[in-house]
């Protein structure tokens, strides 16, 4: 078999064209990885290009960086690896470029870590002749016509363990099997997750959560025992019991709450008319290649895991006291440690804190204006997170689907704040009645705490519609400003 030139769009054979001129008559690269992987498969467009090299990959991508008004990232100096970043809207986004890592273009082949990424194309033939034979010394085109996924070779796992989570994730992304061999080895070597680097496991785990059906990819690496290699706090959940209406132990509720979450992604019209904006708002990047949607994954994953060390039996009943607030120290742990970015661990932190507040809600006769308000202050732009968040964990109580959650009473409250999200939020952002200075002035107090409390009482009665001057928010504060110096702190 042949690739023809003709496959790739026009943007990247001006991109490999480019490539070939810096590397000359002389000189030839190899096309190698996810792209000739993903072509074969009858994937497209590629948006990254791998190329191998005998010598020479951090000149020529500093070279191609500059001709193509591209970045150039250095990957790996010693191992001679880099990364040319092209500007938003290019195809391809990116080219990487790499020494070989052994004496021959077949040695580095059969070096690399599964036979469906070890076939290759000659640079030069392809751009010579239009189309070049497939170097293919580990027969992984046969393993793609099988749909399986099997190593290049036997020591791939000892080499990089972070291969375990990547065997995981183009299973699940390709539909592809992982044969039996593949599956011991990940077994043996999954014990060595741990001594990876945090932000390359970080990658990893993100490119795995971005996938439509995550919940079974993390069902995959806790089979293969690399789950609690990555996220040992989730240990202790798998035994963890739980009381009626509760039909399954904390580990499995947790799964079936991020499955659910994705039932939700794939089927937001579910929401009808609340549903409008969602998918933007679930896209907006949050750093390290994270969106909300993989930190809602996430938190879906984490929201209970304090419930084993916060367990106890009162009156009979068995409580889980304090779970959310210790849950979010351990999930904000989580974040750091994973080295995700400050914005997504904060959110991540956020919602697991606040994940019981909807079903408080819930319990109120009626939510008033006052316990709105305090919700989406409380929240600000994870609110609609959250809600989604509330609506797949109540599914996954009872193993039900969201969709007959939604139409419950539970998910009527739901709806009911998502549909007013938008006009809280923009009470929640108005401009202050009051500053600091006005308080202190009006009151004689110095800079501190009760200055703060003053303030926030202001602005939830301006954003009640119960004040709407200077002067109206003093003398608001007047009336309340006994009460709240008898409160304490933590009024």
């Amino acid at each position: 078999m042949n690739l023809s030139l003709s496959r790739f769009s026009p943007a990247c054979q001006a991109a490999l064209g480019a490539l070939g001129d810096l590397l000359g008559e002389s000189g030839d690269g190899f096309l190698v990885g996810g792209a000739i992987r993903d072509l074969l498969h009858g994937r497209e467009p590629v948006d990254e290009l791998d190329v191998a090299l005998p010598s020479g990959a951090l000149e020529s991508g500093r070279r191609l960086a500059e001709r193509l008004g591209g970045a150039f990232v250095l990957l790996d100096e010693p191992r001679g690896a880099a990364r040319v970043v092209l500007g938003s809207g290019q195809s391809p986004r990116q080219i990487d470029l790499t020494d070989f890592r052994a004496d021959s273009l077949e040695g580095d082949l059969r070096g690399r870590d599964f036979t469906v990424n070890a076939i290759a194309v000659s640079l030069r033939a392809l751009l010579q002749r239009g189309r070049a034979p497939f170097v293919d010394p580990v027969n992984g085109q046969l393993d793609l016509r099988q749909r399986r996924l099997r190593l290049a070779n036997p020591g791939a796992l000892d080499d990089d363990p972070l291969r375990i989570l990547r065997a995981v994730r183009l299973a699940f992304q390709l539909r592809f099997t992982l044969t039996p061999p593949l599956r011991a080895a990940i077994r043996r070597s999954a014990p060595r997750l741990p001594e990876i680097a945090s932000e390359r496991v970080r990658d990893e785990l993100v490119a795995l959560l971005a996938l439509p059906r995550a919940g079974r990819a993390v069902r995959e690496l806790d089979r293969l025992g690399a789950l609690g290699a990555i996220l040992p706090e989730l240990a202790p959940m798998k035994g963890a019991v739980q009381p009626r209406p509760h039909r399954f132990t904390v580990w499995q509720h947790s799964l079936r709450a991020l499955e659910s979450v994705e039932t939700l992604f794939s089927n937001l019209g579910l929401l009808g008319p609340h549903s409008t904006g969602l998918s933007e708002h679930l896209a907006e990047p949050l750093g390290d290649g994270l969106t909300r949607r993989e930190v809602l994954k996430l938190a879906a994953l984490l929201h209970d895991v304090a419930k084993p060390q916060t367990r106890s039996v009162r009156e009979g009943r068995i409580r889980f006291i304090g779970h959310d607030v210790i849950g979010a120290a351990i999930a904000s742990a989580v974040g750091q440690r994973l080295r995700l970015s400050g914005k997504a661990t904060q959110v991540l932190e956020r919602l697991v804190l606040h994940h019981l507040r909807p079903m408080h809600l819930a319990r109120l006769p009626v939510v008033s204006r006052r316990a709105r308000y305090r919700f989406f202050r409380d929240l600000e732009r994870e609110a609609q997170d959250l809600l989604l968040l509330s609506l797949a964990d109540a599914a996954a109580v009872r193993g039900v689907s969201p969709a007959r959650i939604w139409r419950e009473p539970g998910g009527r409250l739901i709806a009911e704040l998502l549909g007013g999200w938008k006009e809280d939020q923009v009470r929640v952002g108005e401009p202050p009645l009051l500053r600091g200075e006005d308080v202190m002035v009006a009151f004689g107090l110095p800079p501190g705490p009760r200055v703060g409390r003053l303030l926030a009482l202001a602005r939830e009665a301006q954003a009640l519609r119960m004040i709407s001057s200077k002067a109206e928010a003093l003398d608001h504060l007047r009336r309340s400003k006994d009460a709240i110096d008898h409160r304490g702190p933590g009024a």
